[in-house]
């Protein structure tokens, strides 16, 4: 459905899954260990896995803070896109690597919730990509003395609306990391 043509395959982004980024995260452990089981699935089925790594003066380049979690570890053959913007396509290579792997449908994962997953799903979107945010596959910090509503409403909220926003010629999806079936290159 989307409306890039000649490219009907799907990737799997893994989103700032840092230590610094999701340190503080409520259900870290859990989210990871979803993200963990959807890459490995991804793989199984010949699904790109692109990894985006997050870098500016708090989460320094290089640093033990900017490293992915030790869970999450990137094949050598796995493109890793280095941004300094909430948008992952902002001023990236991103576009050009899912061009070259034919793709037109992202499904979506990582952290922040309220940050670069936000601005990721409608950068992808406004681009023309078929956008699936996984629920239960992304997390964000307690911003709640910065006048912030809980992480888990920040969370609840992002899911709620994504699942309802629509565009002509494409498709906006939110699932639980259950729904998603990787199969023969393509999500079905």
């Amino acid at each position: 459905m989307t409306t890039l043509q000649d490219r009907p395959g799907t990737a799997l982004l893994v989103i700032d899954v840092q230590n610094d980024v999701v340190a503080g995260a409520p259900r870290r452990d859990e989210v990871v260990t979803t993200i963990v089981d959807l890459v490995t699935r991804a793989r199984d089925a010949d699904v790109p896995v692109v990894w985006v790594q997050h870098s500016d003066a708090g989460l320094v380049e290089g640093s033990d803070g900017w490293r992915y979690v030790a869970e999450l570890i990137p094949d050598a053959a796995e493109p890793v896109v280095h941004k300094k913007y909430g948008d992952s396509f902002e001023d990236t290579e991103l576009e050009d690597v899912l061009r070259r792997a034919g793709v037109g449908h992202l499904v979506v994962t990582g952290a922040q919730t309220d940050a670069c997953i936000r601005s990721t799903i409608h950068g992808g979107f406004s681009r023309g990509y078929d956008v699936t945010l996984v629920g239960d596959a992304h997390t964000t910090e307690d911003l709640t003395e910065y006048g912030a509503p809980p992480p888990e409403q920040v969370i609840a909220h992002t899911n709620l609306y994504w699942s309802f926003q629509r565009a002509p010629g494409r498709a906006a999806a939110v699932v639980d990391a259950a729904e998603v079936t990787f199969a023969g290159g393509a999500e079905e």
